[in-house]
């Protein structure tokens, strides 16, 4: 029996989603889930396991119509022995090899990454970077991940873990961050960190989506939250341009539903303060895949492998 499916798992801080893809990565079925309802390490991967069996039981699939399971996750990810090291938003994962947990509650073949870089491939191949070469791809949400296209392959680093331009510091001095550095980019516009900065401003209750909203009603307070968020993403991306000298950063994750305020804040900063050779060449797109970029990304990961 020819494998024709490939499960995808986009696992964050705030959403844990699993989906059925064909091998054109088309989304055939989808779960979503809040991963507060599952903060025990053991009770996340058992949601994991439960949704895939769901999933399995949907199409009535045998094992062997299912090429493998891909898996992105909020952390930093040894994706050649299938090990988490920590998520920094997530309590209680430390040097786990879910890789192998998986495997043998499920006999299926198990491939993990970092999500972001799950993102990026999915905008590399089929969003807004498809055609580019050097590309930085960024996912703000509860956390801020990265990943980084170099000459059209997926930069891993030595240890597999770069990217992480959410742990980039801003300043010498600021907050704490869950990865234990001070004044990363995360702890300044983090969504919970933007909604606490909202809540001291706004008197009702307050989401991402209405302090959006809000701003694209052109209210006043709600602008200047975004555009504060907008220059503290800039300042960090301006090292980025200089650094990589990339052709595009592609901009995804629910706090980049904001739009124009913050994107325009992003790409003054960076037209003001990057190098004037890497300022020219780069561009500044928002992502075209949704939600579903990690799912999509995890499905190329089972697909293609890890090169």
């Amino acid at each position: 029996m020819t494998a024709k499916y490939i499960i995808g798992i986009d696992l964050g801080g705030t959403n844990l989603k699993s989906a059925l893809l064909d091998f054109k990565y088309k989304i055939l079925r989808k779960e979503v889930f809040n991963t507060q309802d599952f903060i025990k390490k053991e009770r996340l991967i058992q949601a994991i396991v439960d949704s895939i069996h769901r999933i399995l039981k949907y199409k009535n699939l045998n094992k062997r119509q299912v090429l493998g399971i891909g898996l992105g996750l909020p952390g930093p990810i040894d994706v050649k022995r299938g090990l988490v090291h920590f998520f920094p938003n997530i309590a209680g994962w430390k040097e786990v090899n879910l890789k192998n947990i998986l495997e043998k509650r499920l006999g299926l073949p198990v491939s993990l990454d970092n999500d972001a870089n799950l993102m990026s491939l999915a905008e590399f191949r089929m969003g807004a970077a498809k055609g580019l070469r050097n590309v930085v791809c960024l996912t703000l949400g509860t956390g801020v991940g990265g990943g980084i296209i170099i000459e059209g392959r997926l930069y891993r680093g030595s240890t597999y873990s770069a990217g992480e331009i959410g742990h980039v510091p801003i300043n010498e001095e600021g907050p704490q961050c869950n990865c234990r550095g001070i004044a990363c980019l995360e702890t300044y516009i983090g969504n919970n960190r933007i909604i606490a900065q909202a809540k001291k401003i706004f008197p009702q209750k307050i989401s991402l989506e209405k302090l959006s909203q809000l701003a694209k009603q052109k209210d006043g307070k709600a602008l200047k939250i975004w555009s504060d968020v907008g220059g503290h993403l800039g300042v960090a991306l301006v090292g980025v341009v200089n650094l990589l000298n990339p052709d595009a950063i592609v901009i995804g994750g629910g706090v980049a539903n904001a739009g124009k305020v913050l994107f325009d804040r992003v790409k003054e900063i960076i037209s003001r303060q990057a190098m004037p050779v890497q300022a020219r060449q780069v561009k500044v797109f928002k992502a075209k895949l949704g939600n579903d970029a990690g799912l999509i990304g995890a499905g190329i990961l089972v697909k293609e492998g890890i090169d």
